[in-house]
C-alpha cells in the first residue's frame, strides 16, 4: 500500500472522504505512518485535515512535514498501534 495520499485540488468534503478511506485503509494494511499531501495555499485543507486527525481513533499523533518531508505542505501521521 502506499503510505500517501493527495489532497489538493479537492473540495473539502472530498478531501474529508477521500482522508478517512485512506487512514482506515492503512491502518488495516499495517502501515504505522503516513503522509497527507494537501499543499500550503490558504490551508483549507490542512485545517480540515489536521480537525479531522485531532479526533480519530486511529490516529495517534500528528504534525507538519519537515524540510525533506514536504514541509508546511504535509501532514505526517503517526497510526494507533491497537
Amino acid at each position: 500500500m502506499i503510505d500517501e495520499v493527495h489532497l489538493r485540488h479537492l473540495t473539502v468534503d472530498e478531501a474529508l472522504v477521500k482522508l478517512d478511506d485512506f487512514i482506515h485503509k492503512a491502518y488495516i494494511s499495517g502501515l504505522m505512518q503516513i503522509k497527507i499531501v494537501h499543499g500550503k495555499g490558504a490551508g483549507i485543507i490542512r485545517q480540515t485535515a489536521q480537525r479531522e486527525l485531532a479526533r480519530h481513533p486511529l490516529v495517534k499523533s500528528y504534525r507538519l512535514g519537515q524540510r525533506g518531508e514536504g514541509g508546511a505542505g504535509v501532514t505526517i501521521v503517526e497510526l494507533s498501534s491497537t
